[in-house]
């Protein structure tokens, strides 16, 4: 899941997200910041943060929300991804299982 904040802090933002999105409720204190990436998507664009968290525990069974933004709720092996899998989620799953809290991309 991904989004953008509402003038909230991240972990509401995630929060709310999860509901939106996934329909899974999830309590901040099961959450953990694990990685960011910060992305340029296109030369001049505004640069972005991506906050990358693991949530450790949560309540409900993942539905897809958003059918235009996401086709299937499903675990896959980090090297057998989707080849349609957003390019700043790769880099982060990659960064994650390497160890390493922060990324760069389009710069």
């Amino acid at each position: 899941m991904a989004g953008r904040c509402e003038q909230e802090p991240a972990l509401a933002c995630l929060v709310r997200e999860a509901w939106e999105e996934g329909g899974l409720v999830i309590d901040p204190a099961d959450v953990e910041l694990v990685h960011v990436v910060h992305v340029v998507d296109a030369p001049g664009s505004q640069p972005l943060m991506q906050l990358v968290f693991r949530a450790r525990r949560w309540e409900g069974t993942p539905e897809v929300r958003e059918p235009d933004k996401c086709l299937t709720w499903q675990w896959w092996p980090r090297h057998e991804l989707p080849d349609r899998t957003v390019s700043y989620t790769r880099t982060a799953i990659a960064a994650i299982a390497e160890g390493r809290l922060y990324s760069e991309m389009g710069w």
